[in-house]
Order: structure tokens, then sequence, then C-alpha cells
């Protein structure tokens, strides 16, 4: 019975329960005598151990967690090998010798009490102490490389694409201008950035006369542009204006560049500009720029029966869709950070707000 108020004594001071009187009273035992102070040792590295423990079901939990939430998100599937189902496989086997820790905490326990109950010590605590150790290291290296694996992979969805396109920020909260014909039909929608980084999207607008569409992010892992760099014109671009653009023809960002050709349209089409530049399919959806790194148009469309003439939708249309969407938290950035820089300045800065279109 004595031990036992003892054993309570010492998870009292371990707590930091006892006042400053009783921890001087168990202090000056544990010097005057050596079994006493051997007791508490092992008894508070039992705790501790019993604190680690709870850690580890919290990291169990966290990682439940984490595969729910990348089932609902449709990132994996049940029937897929997700990320959680991987890390088992690979440490399956670390994890089986973690799991029988729980038994030797049990030894221990066991052994400290019928020890000191019987008032002689046990040469058998050592070894097994020694090896409760070393377990605690496995675990330990486990949560390490579970760690540095989630955070290093970020898995894609798994997306079967019928087209791309591109697409550009209008709001840092994660709106994105395209082209209606080119997401008219599509029932699934993702944006993928230069980095490879793939988010939900759904459509938000779709006009079919102006060919203009707004997206909208719906992916929690997107993180928000707080200060997008470039600036939307509302006034007429000149013609033989030099003017750039950015998009993805193919699986990686392309620049292109040109001049203002026509301040019409096919057939003469005034809400759109004619461009000599280099496009190709991939390009609808994607931002034309001027030199002071202004949008001032949409690329839309191209001639089929000539090269490098494009057709772009005028920016002040993006202007008139933003009022028929009635969605009053879309901010158009009004400050140009890029004007005065020179080409590759701005690009630096625009390619990581154009986005890659895909949907099925």
């Amino acid at each position: 019975m004595e031990d036992n108020l003892l054993l309570d004594a010492i998870e009292r001071y371990y707590k930091g329960e006892m006042t400053a009187e009783e921890k001087t009273f168990l202090e000056e035992l544990r010097k005057n005598n050596p079994e006493i102070d051997q007791l508490a040792v092992e008894h508070t590295y039992f705790l501790q151990q019993l604190g680690k423990a709870a850690d580890r079901n919290c990291f169990k939990e966290t990682l439940h967690q984490v595969e729910s939430k990348l089932i609902n998100e449709g990132v994996i599937k049940h029937k897929e090998q997700g990320r959680v189902v991987y890390l088992w496989n690979r440490y399956k086997r670390i994890i089986a010798v973690a799991a029988s820790i729980a038994i030797f905490f049990s030894l221990v326990t066991t052994s400290v009490v019928s020890v000191y109950n019987g008032g002689k010590k046990d040469s058998k605590i050592t070894p097994l102490v020694n090896k409760t150790i070393q377990l605690e290291k496995d675990i330990e290296a486990l949560k390490v490389k579970v760690g540095n694996s989630s955070s290093a992979i970020h898995p894609k969805p798994v997306f079967k694409a019928s087209f791309t396109a591109t697409g550009f920020l209008i709001d840092g909260s994660g709106y994105l201008v395209t082209n209606a014909h080119v997401i008219n039909d599509a029932k699934n929608l993702i944006v993928e950035n230069n980095k490879g980084e793939q988010f939900y999207a759904t459509s938000l607008y779709i006009n079919k006369t102006t060919d203009l569409a707004i997206l909208k992010v719906n992916d929690t892992s997107f993180k928000k542009v707080k200060n997008l760099p470039y600036s939307f014109s509302r006034s007429s671009a000149d013609l033989g204006e030099q003017l750039f653009t950015l998009g993805y023809p193919r699986e990686e960002i392309v620049y292109g560049e040109g001049y203002l050709s026509s301040k019409s349209g096919y057939s003469g089409d005034t809400t759109s500009y004619q461009v000599s530049i280099s496009a190709n399919p991939g390009n609808s959806g994607g931002p034309v720029f001027n030199r002071n790194g202004e949008v001032i148009g949409v690329i839309s469309s191209k001639e089929t029966n000539a090269d490098g003439v494009v057709f772009a939708i005028r920016s002040k249309n993006i202007y008139k869709a933003l009022e028929e969407v009635k969605q009053g938290s879309i901010k158009l950035p009004f400050n140009n950070t890029i004007k005065g820089l020179n080409r590759v300045q701005q690009i630096k800065k625009i390619e990581d707000c154009v986005f890659m279109v895909k949907g099925n």
C-alpha cells in the first residue's frame, strides 16, 4: 500500500501537482534512499512513455483523417492505393515491431510493482527498459519518414482530360478567366499551375456570345495570391502595339510575342482584336499583355487560313462579365507592379497566375 502511495506521489511530482513543501520532502527522500530514487526514475520514464504513446495514437488518427479527406475530395478512391496505404505497405514491418511497445510497457510496470512490493531489485528490468528505448527510437524514425513523405509528395487527382486550354487569375482568391467554348460542355474541371499542382474548379459564368467563362477554384489546397502583378486595361490597344502572351499549347507554359494587327476581330467584330502572334489550340483562354503588363485581351480563336493570325476578346468584356455574374467578392487588380520591368522579370511574376485548364 505504501508503495502505491509512493508511486502516486511520484506521478504527482512528475505532473507538477505537488506543493513546494511536498516536492522538497520527496527530493530529500530520494537523496537519502537509493531504492526510492531508482523507483522514481523508472516510474517517471514509464509516465513519459505513456505520454508518447498517446502522441502516437494522435498521429495515427491524423493519418486516418488525411486519408478520409483525400477520399472525400476525390483525390484517392477506396479501390486505389492511397498515400496512407502506400505508407503502410512500405513501413508495416516497423509498425508491427512498434506495436509491441505496449506489451513492454505492461512488462515494465509489472516488474517495477512486483520488485518494490517484495523489497528487492530485479535484474530483468534493465534489459526491458533498454528494449523499450530501442523501440521508441524505431517509432520516432517512422514518424520522421511518414512526415517527410507526406510533405514531399502532393498526389494529383486521377483525371483523364478530354481537352486542355489556358486560364488566368482575375482575383487571387481563385477566380480565373478562360473561353466559354472551351469549358461549355465539361462536367469536370481542374486547373494546373506551372509547378504541376492541380486544383478542382467549377464554372461560375459562361457567355457564349463574348466567349468568356469565369471559373472558381474549389480546393482547400489552393493558396490564395495576395496581389496579382498585372492590371486590366479598359481602353483600346493601338494598332502595331507590341504584345505578348503566356499559355499552355503543351504541358509546360509557353511564351509568345507579336503585335496588334487589327482593332477588330473576325468579320469586323468590334468586341475583339486581331493579333499577329503564334498560338495553338491550348492557348485558348490565355491572357494577352501589352508592354506595361496590362491585360488587353483573352485569346479566343485563330484564323485557320493564315498562320500567326489570332483573335482576342477585348479585356473590357471581363468587366461586363463581372457585372453580369454579380459576384461582388471578385476584385480585379488595379495596381500594376510589373510596369517598367524587363520582359523576363515580367514573365517570372506573371507565370504563377496562368493555369492549364483541363476538363472532361
